[in-house]
C-alpha cells in the first residue's frame, strides 16, 4: 500500500485548457492560487488543442495502417510538450516545477498499444519532487510497457492518468479542468435548454461517458468508482463551481439524469450467417482477438436457418472491424458485409430507471412523434440507447431532453 501524500491535489487540464501560450499562463495562475493555500500539487496535462488529431492525420497520410507502436511514439509527444511548457510557465512565476513523461512518472501498462491499460504506478520520483515542494507536471495519456516502449491509454486517457495518480498518491481531491462548467443534462451546444448537474453518481456518469458524453473518459470513471475517489469537473475559464461525481446520491433519484449523443460510431452488418450454435461466439471472439471493442449488438430473427448480425464500434476502429468481419464472413460462409457510418446513438441515463416503469415506452413514443426511426436498441439497468440516422441525432437528443423534463 502506497503511503499517502498529505494536503495533495491532483489537477487535470484538458487540451482546450492548454491550447495556446496565453491559456497555459492562465493554468499557471490557477496552480499558483492553490500553492498560495499551501497545497502540494500534481498536474496532469493533455496535448495542446487538436495536436493529437494533427499528428494522427500525418500518420495516416504516410501509412493507411500505421504500426500501433509507432503511433504511440508519435502521439505521446503532444502531452510531453504541454507538460514541459507548463513547467516553464510556472518557473517564470517563481514556482518550482518539474515535468515528467508517463514513463518517468512510473506508469506501467500492458502491451495494448493505443489503448493500453495501467498495470501499476511506481511514483517514487513524483514523491521525491513533492517533498522538495515542487509542482509536479505529468504528461497524461501515456505510460510504458514492460519492454520499455511508450504506450498510450486511448482517447481521453489523461483523465485516467489523473485519477490513477490521485489513487496511488492518496490525493485529497482530484479536479478535472475542461472548457465546460461541468456535466450537463445534454450537450449544451446541441440542446440549448441543457442545465448543469451539480452532483451525479459514479454509475450515471459512467453510463453517460460510455454512451458518448465527452466530458470524461469512461475508464477514468471506472477507476474513480472502484477506489471511491470523489471527482469535480469544472471550467478552466470560470470561477463557478462544477459538477461533483461521487458514490452517494439523495434518497430518491431522478428517473432520467441526462441525455447522451454520439456520432462517432459505425454499424457493421454480417448478412446471411448460418443460424447454428457457436456462430456468434466465433464472430465476436475474432473481433476480441483483434482488440476491437464492440458496443451494441442486434441479431435478426432467423429464417430458413439464416440470420443477420449487426454491431456498432467506434469509428476509430471501424475499418479494422470491417476488414475482420469480411474475413469472418468468408470463413463461416456467410454473405456480404455492410458498413454504415451515417448513424448516431442517442441514450437516456438515470439511476431512477431501476424503479420506474414506462421509461422505454415514453422514449420510443417521443421519438415516434418526432418521426425519428429507430434502427437498433440496447438497454442496461440505468440506460436505454437507440441508433438512428445521423441527420436525426440532434433532433432526437432535443426531443428526449424535453420529453423527460430535463430543462426545467
Amino acid at each position: 500500500m502506497t503511503r499517502k501524500v498529505s494536503h495533495l491535489y491532483v489537477l487535470k487540464f484538458g487540451g482546450s485548457s492548454v491550447a495556446n501560450l496565453s491559456k497555459i499562463r492562465r493554468v499557471a495562475d490557477i496552480i499558483s492560487a492553490y500553492r498560495r493555500k499551501r497545497y502540494k500539487i500534481v498536474v496532469v496535462v493533455s496535448a495542446m488543442g487538436d495536436t493529437t488529431d494533427k499528428l494522427l492525420h500525418l500518420a495516416f497520410k504516410l501509412n493507411p495502417s500505421p504500426p500501433e507502436r509507432e503511433l504511440d511514439m508519435l502521439i505521446s509527444t503532444g502531452e510531453q510538450a504541454s507538460a514541459a511548457l507548463l513547467a516553464m510557465a510556472l518557473k517564470s512565476k517563481g514556482i518550482e516545477a518539474i515535468s515528467f513523461s508517463g514513463h518517468q512518472a512510473g506508469v506501467l501498462t500492458d502491451l495494448s498499444h493505443t489503448k493500453a491499460r495501467i498495470l501499476e504506478i511506481e511514483p517514487r520520483r513524483l514523491k521525491q519532487a513533492l517533498l522538495k515542494e515542487k509542482v509536479v507536471v505529468v504528461a497524461g495519456f501515456q505510460g510504458k510497457t514492460p519492454y520499455d516502449d511508450i504506450s498510450t491509454l486511448g482517447r481521453g486517457g489523461s483523465d485516467l492518468s489523473a485519477v490513477a495518480l490521485a489513487h496511488v498518491l492518496g490525493a485529497d481531491r482530484c479536479i478535472i479542468y475542461t472548457d465546460v462548467e461541468g456535466v450537463f443534462t445534454a450537450d449544451p451546444r446541441i440542446v440549448k435548454e441543457a442545465e448543469k448537474i451539480n452532483c451525479i453518481s459514479f454509475d450515471e456518469m459512467l453510463e453517460l461517458a460510455s454512451k458518448g458524453t465527452q466530458v470524461m473518459q469512461a475508464r477514468a470513471i471506472e477507476v474513480a468508482k472502484k477506489y471511491n475517489i470523489t471527482l469535480e469537473v469544472r471550467s478552466t475559464f470560470s470561477n463557478k463551481g462544477g459538477t461533483i461525481i461521487k458514490s452517494k446520491q439523495s434518497l430518491e433519484e431522478a428517473v432520467v439524469r441526462g441525455i447522451s449523443l454520439t456520432e462517432k460510431e459505425a454499424k457493421i452488418t454480417i448478412c446471411n450467417l448460418p443460424d447454428r450454435p457457436g456462430i456468434a461466439a466465433e464472430v465476436f471472439q475474432r473481433l476480441s482477438a483483434e482488440n476491437i471493442n464492440v458496443d451494441m449488438i442486434v441479431q435478426n430473427v432467423s429464417r430458413n436457418k439464416i440470420t443477420d448480425i449487426s454491431f456498432t464500434v467506434d469509428k476509430a476502429e471501424a475499418r479494422k472491424a470491417f476488414d475482420s468481419a469480411r474475413l469472418i464472413s468468408h470463413k463461416i460462409k456467410a454473405g456480404e458485409v455492410l458498413y454504415d457510418e451515417d448513424i448516431a446513438k442517442v441514450s437516456i441515463v438515470g439511476i431512477g430507471m431501476r424503479s420506474h416503469s414506462g421509461v422505454a415506452a415514453k422514449m420510443f413514443k417521443a421519438l415516434a412523434k418526432a418521426r425519428v426511426n429507430i434502427e437498433m436498441i440496447s438497454t442496461s439497468e440505468i440506460s436505454i440507447s437507440c441508433v438512428v440516422r445521423k441527420k436525426e441525432g440532434k433532433v432526437a437528443a432535443g426531443v428526449l431532453h424535453k420529453a423527460f423534463g430535463l430543462g426545467r
